[in-house]
Order: structure tokens, then sequence, then C-alpha cells
């Protein structure tokens, strides 16, 4: 009879991360307890602990895997496009599927932010993690315009914090009146945003004139003079 095998500090994590999502979303964060928290992912509070030393790291721990998770899902689709405008529709089309199916997130991040207006050591810990989350989605970014040999619109660095404004901006706006934000509105967005460079790419590559294929040259041939 095999013993009974302990979780991995991963797992462990992992269960403690779906569990406060959970919690936090069903009774909002500053009515939350840890103990609450623990026994939802069926650990001890001691074990809590042992992953995230508060309740604001852990807050902010779920807020930064979730925004990381959304953009790279939407960079993905944009990579995996077969060219750049289906890419930003394809972009638009995940974070407004995130953005509803999610909604709860914002409602945290919205709930965290108003705890931390009057708080400045959760405020200065929030500001840390959202320069976190906005250096890992400016390097997604640059990697991905290096890929496909795209300029963004702008430098990586602010296209992330409008990526990450409009899409926090347009889920609390749908939560108030959904039909105020209807499904292509982020798309459009993007578009224009985005699109002169995405079709200067296109043109670019479509265009014999301006990326000519180079000359080949026949070893037994003379060299003109």
């Amino acid at each position: 009879m095999t013993g009974r095998t302990r979780p991995t500090r991963a797992e462990t994590r992992r269960r403690i991360l779906d569990a406060a999502f959970a919690v936090f979303g069903e009774q909002g964060i500053a009515a939350t307890k840890l103990t609450e928290v623990a026994a939802a992912a069926g650990l001890t509070k001691g074990a809590v602990y042992s992953s995230f030393a508060s309740k604001d790291e852990l807050v902010l721990a779920l807020m930064e895997e979730h925004a990381a998770h959304r953009l790279e899902a939407s960079l993905a689709s944009f990579a995996e496009a077969d060219d750049g405008g289906a890419g930003l529709a394809n972009v638009a089309a995940v974070l407004m599927y995130e953005m509803r199916a999610d909604a709860v997130w914002h409602r945290l991040l919205a709930e965290f932010f108003a705890m931390a207006h009057h708080d400045v050591r959760r405020r200065d810990a929030l500001r840390r993690r959202r320069r976190e989350v906005r250096d890992t989605i400016a390097r997604a970014l640059n990697r991905l315009a290096e890929g496909l040999d795209l300029e963004l619109p702008l430098p990586a660095e602010e296209f992330a914090v409008v990526l990450l404004a409009l899409s926090n901006g347009l889920a609390v706006e749908a939560d108030i009146d959904d039909e105020a934000v209807p499904d292509g509105l982020l798309g459009k967005v993007l578009t224009l945003i985005a699109g002169d460079a995405v079709a200067k790419v296109q043109a670019a590559a479509s265009d014999p004139v301006v990326q000519p294929l180079p000359e080949r040259k026949s070893p037994s041939s003379p060299r003109k003079r």
C-alpha cells in the first residue's frame, strides 16, 4: 500500500489561486479571510502562508497571472493568423471573449484599486505588479513585431498600457451596460491604432517592386562591366 503523496509546491499554489478566485469572486476581497481560502482549497492556513505572505500578495498574484494569460492568448492568435489584419481581429476577439467570460477579474481589480487608493503600501505593491505585467506584454509585443517584421504603431511599452487600458475599461463598461460594448468594438479600435502599420507590411510583402527577389548569377556567365 503506497503512502499518501503530498502535493508539490506548484500544485499547492495552483489550488490556492483557484480557490481564491472562487471565494474572492463570490464574497469580494475585503470580506474574505485567508482561512476561507484555505478551506476552499482543502489546505491549512499555514499552507496558504507558505505560498503567499499575505492576502494582498495573493490578490496581486491572481491579477498578474490573469492579465499575462489573457494577453499571451491574444498575441498568440495574432502570430497564428495568415495576415496582420486577421491577426488584429483575432486579438480583439480573444480579448473580448476573455473580457466577457471573466468579468469577475475586472471587479477584483477595481476593488483592490479602491482599497489601495488610500493605502501607500498597497498602492506601491499594485504599481510594481502592474509594471511587471506591462513589461511582460511589451517583451511579447517586441518579439511578435520582430517575427512578423512589423513596425509597432507605438513603443511596445506604451502599446502594452493601451491594450490593458482598453480591455479593462471596456470590461467595466460592458459590466455596467453590456449592450454599450458590441463584440467588434475593440477590433475597430485596434485597427485604428495599428491598421496602417499592418497595411504597409502587407503591401510590401505583395509588391515585387518594393521587395525584389535577389538576382541569381550563373557562375559560367561573364560579369557585365
